[in-house]
Formats: structure tokens, sequence, C-alpha cells
């Protein structure tokens, strides 16, 4: 995965990255028998340099210019729900399945990112109680919390993906690569004046450009934009 990211992050044809799971599941999570088996021991420093591969892989999404959309069904626990977090847009299939699950299993609930991301999204308090049970939880709460954006039919679930990578593409890519940029660092910009500032960087950015002048010509006349990335 990690391969596969930093080729979308470096093609400059590849506007919107999709991630989803083949089969049955999303993400389970940790292959626990694989990691127990691992050949790095009690050796501390080893096993932390694993630890921080892996969790590298949560920074990579939220760094990558391109809007990430979760496409999920079935299982996300553990780990795959901190690639869920991690994801700029959540979409999920009725059959979709969360869970924190790294505290079950002994480990500490606070992994990969998600004791920072998952009470950005759910509050606070309903992070608590998910980190520290670890319960299974399904997508109707999954949408009630606003943990997705959207739950449907797993039959469904291919299109509904298809219609939000559709309306993503109607923006100008760096219009795209900057909101992404902008709503992460607004959650940890400590004041409202520094995330209007920022704001206010972007705007002039995007005013400079030719894909602006194109967008707003192309709703004037009521006709698909065609961009350059320029």
């Amino acid at each position: 995965m990690h391969e596969a990211l930093t080729e979308a992050g470096s093609d400059p044809q590849c506007r919107v990255v999709v991630l989803g799971g083949v089969g049955r599941g999303f993400c389970a999570g940790l292959d626990l028998d694989g990691y127990a088996d691992d050949t790095v021991g009690h050796d501390v420093h080893a096993k932390l340099a694993v630890q921080r591969h892996i969790a590298s892989l949560v920074q990579r999404i939220r760094s990558l210019r391109q809007p990430v959309i979760a496409s999920v069904n079935g299982a996300a626990a553990g780990g795959g729900l901190a690639l869920v977090c991690a994801c700029d847009v959540r979409l999920a299939s009725i059959d979709a399945v969360f869970a924190v699950s790294f505290i079950r299993v002994g480990f500490s609930g606070c992994d990969i990112g998600t004791s920072w991301m998952l009470p950005r999204l759910v509050g606070a308090g309903r992070a608590h109680e998910l980190m520290l049970t670890g319960r299974r939880f399904d997508a109707a709460e999954a949408l009630r919390i606003g943990l997705v954006a959207d739950v449907v039919a797993a039959e469904d679930l291919a299109g509904r993906v298809t219609q939000t990578v559709d309306a993503l593409l109607a923006a100008p890519p760096l219009s795209l690569a900057l909101t992404k940029q902008g709503m992460w660092l607004s959650l940890e910009i400590p004041s409202f004046d520094a995330a209007v500032e920022l704001e206010n960087r972007q705007q002039v950015l995007t005013a400079l450009t030719q894909d602006q002048a194109e967008a707003m010509a192309a709703f004037r006349d009521g006709r698909e934009p065609r961009y350059c990335n320029r």
C-alpha cells in the first residue's frame, strides 16, 4: 500500500484516490499471527521501527494532494478503522462494521493516529467510549455519529463512490489539493484568526490560476470545465 500511495501521489493525471477492500471486508486490521511471529523479537528499537512504518500509512494518506475516498464494505477494524479515519470522504455499505479493536487484543487503544483523528470526526465523548471498549458498531451508527457521510446498499456502493468522484472532479486540481490541506490544517491551527489567514492565502493562490478562470467561465456558460492544472 505504501508503494501504491506513493505512485498515486506522484501521478499528475491522478486527481482522486479511492481506498477500498477486495473481497468481504475493507480491512480487518493487524495480522495477529504474523505480528506475533515477526523476526524482531523483543528488540524495542526494531519494534518501534515496524510500528512507525505501519503508522506512516495514515500519514501518507493525509499528506496526499488528492482527496481520498474510503469505500467501506464489511469489516474496518483496528488499523482498518484508522485508514478510514485518515480518508477525506468516507462512504459505507449497509453491511460495514467498525471497531477500535486494538484494546481487545492487549494493545493500547491509541494506535496509528486513531486517538487524534477519531475524536475530531465523532467528538471526544463518543471516541473515548469506542476506544476504551473496542466494541463493534454498524454502518447505521457510523452514519449517526458522523464517521461516514453516507450508507448505501452493498450493490450500490460502487455507484455512490463514482458519484462522489465525479463531484470532486468538477473542481480544479489545485482547488481540491488546497481545500484538503486547509481542512486538515484547520484541525490543528490554534485560533480562528490563523485559520482565516490560511484561507486568505489559499484564495489568492487559486485566483491567480488559469483553472480558476476556466471554472468561472464554464460556470457562467453552463458547460463542463476543461482544466489544465495551471
